[in-house]
């Protein structure tokens, strides 16, 4: 199941929100997350990070964390280290869910900075990538 994005009649969109979701569409192409190893999505904004761990089968989501939860808006870190505990906290979610290993998909975003802190933490939570 490819995640249906059809950027041509999203003419509202700027042009760097339609290159993001023109790269997004290339890596979904690759990227399919399986019971066995699901996938590892992260969504970025200005201000937040939510990774989820989503079971493409069954379209169902694993495990989530955000930024935007109370124990890590109270954290008074800078975005990245507080992007690093998302990771880390997915990832126990995850392993409690009883997932080992994850397909780590970017969502279009480079791997650079919160993303690539996400992966991290999570690898250091002992989430397999």
């Amino acid at each position: 199941m490819i995640m249906a994005i059809n950027i041509n009649h999203q003419k509202h969109l700027s042009a760097r929100k339609a290159s993001q979701l023109r790269r997004q569409k290339r890596g979904r192409k690759k990227i399919f997350g399986y019971p066995e190893r699901p996938r590892l999505v992260v969504t970025k904004s200005a201000r937040h990070m939510v990774a989820q761990v989503i079971d493409d089968v069954a379209g169902a989501t694993l495990a989530s964390a955000s930024t935007m939860e109370a124990d890590l808006r109270a954290l008074s870190a800078d975005k990245t280290a507080k992007a690093e505990k998302v990771g880390e906290l997915v990832a126990q979610r995850a392993k409690d869910a009883g997932v080992e290993q994850v397909v780590f998909d970017r969502a279009g975003h480079q791997y650079h900075g919160r993303v690539a802190a996400v992966a991290d933490g999570a690898r250091k939570a002992g989430l397999g990538l």
